[in-house]
């Protein structure tokens, strides 16, 4: 169960961070988290925290909501 809700929140960032037409970079640059970071959480290997889950919200202009559903 932790494993695909992980993998979900990785595609949701992964899909908006494309549609935005950014890199995983520029993703970490605008979120202030680092890129490996941002690669990481996007291939499920990350259980992020909530204070990063606003970061990433921000960065991508999206609620948090967009992010987990």
């Amino acid at each position: 169960m932790e494993n695909s809700v992980l993998k979900r929140f990785g595609n949701n960032v992964k899909r908006l961070r494309k549609s935005q037409g950014w890199s995983q970079e520029e993703l970490a640059k605008r979120s202030g988290l680092h890129r490996t970071y941002i690669g990481s959480l996007e291939n499920g290997g990350r259980n992020v925290s909530l204070i990063n889950v606003e970061r990433l919200s921000k960065a991508l202009h999206v609620d948090i909501e967009s992010l987990i559903k």
